[in-house]
């Protein structure tokens, strides 16, 4: 296997400044590595040791460990069929005898062409669509020999390329915001798309935060005088907020101000303070935030009135006590 491409070079030292020690980059640099020649070839193994400042051994340790890196050539598409209970009871066995006559090959070995490699897996975690099977971990349920003949030809022909990379292709997905990686020459990328850190540092920030508004001071007092007077239990609080949250629907327009000024959201798709945004790549969004906030708000609202009556009525009893004493 040839060393790195100089553009895999540049991803690698992208990863290994992601992290704080050299050697916390070694799983994602495996996987790297092994999407450029769908294996780790010793060559490889040694390369990522010089990267890392470790020894081969040691990284052969790590691979050898993980089933999804392999250390032999395997085929351009490597079939994964699970057997375990949920398939099986749904006719796995029969998939997986059906798939061997198909390809001939068995389990661990692949095709003549080097089009295919067979395992054997345990669950895969699709036991709603079972059986189920993944190409190149790309998955795909309620499998059957039908589907499996269609599948296979769909493959040998190019028709799923678009969905289905060559092995070792974990992800197709540049990191382009969050954390920000320093490249080994001092400069700075967002993951593999080559973005310098101010340009990009400013684009994941979003806009320059403002001083803290008297809303957010006033909820954060708010807050703290709630779960003092509730005796600081703020276990005890946040399984309330989640009980409350499970039941509660839709935003709480009354609450707004409040709610924004606990869990801040600049402007749409940009992060606020603790880092919650309104758009899209999984962020949680504004009503959400809302929600959960004036939520929270009232439930602190409430322990800190309850507390307070007992504190006023512990107070007005002693002070009971001591006039007829």
């Amino acid at each position: 296997m040839a060393r790195l491409t100089t553009d895999n070079l540049e991803r690698a030292r992208s990863l290994i400044g992601l992290y704080p020690h050299k050697r916390s980059a070694l799983v994602p640099m495996l996987h790297l590595v092994q999407e450029q020649e769908g294996y780790l070839s010793a060559e490889a193994i040694e390369q990522v040791a010089e990267l890392l400042d470790l020894t081969p051994a040691e990284v052969r340790g790590t691979a050898s460990f993980y089933e999804m890196f392999h250390l032999e050539p395997v085929g351009r598409y490597l079939v994964a069929v699970c057997t375990n209970i949920a398939c099986m009871l749904s006719g796995a066995y029969e998939l997986l005898e059906h798939i061997e006559s198909s390809l001939g090959a068995r389990p661990g070995t692949t095709t003549p062409d080097g089009l295919f490699t067979l395992e054997e897996a345990e669950c895969l975690a699709l036991c709603g669509n079972a059986p189920c099977l993944t190409v190149n971990w790309r998955f795909f349920g309620d499998v059957g020999p039908e589907q499996w003949d269609a599948l296979a030809d769909d493959l040998r022909e190019g028709r799923l390329d678009g969905e289905v990379p060559p092995h070792g292709t974990l992800c197709r997905v540049g990191r382009s915001v969050g954390l920000l990686a320093a490249g080994g020459d001092g400069a700075t990328r967002a993951g593999g798309g080559g973005t310098g850190l101010p340009e990009a540092a400013a684009r994941a920030s979003g806009p320059p935060a403002g001083p803290p508004s008297q809303a957010g001071s006033e909820a954060r007092q708010r807050d703290r005088r709630g779960r003092s007077r509730a005796g600081g239990s703020l276990e005890a609080t946040r399984a309330a907020v989640a009980r409350a949250v499970a039941t509660e629907g839709g935003s709480r327009p009354e609450v707004a101000a409040t709610a924004t000024a606990m869990a801040p959201v600049t402007s749409a798709g940009s992060p606020g303070e603790h880092g919650a945004t309104s758009g899209g790549g999984g962020a949680v969004s504004l009503a959400t935030v809302r929600t959960t906030a004036a939520v929270a708000s009232t439930v602190l609202d409430n322990a800190g009135a309850a507390g307070g009556a007992r504190a006023a009525g512990g107070s007005s009893g002693n002070g009971g006590g001591e006039g007829a004493a």
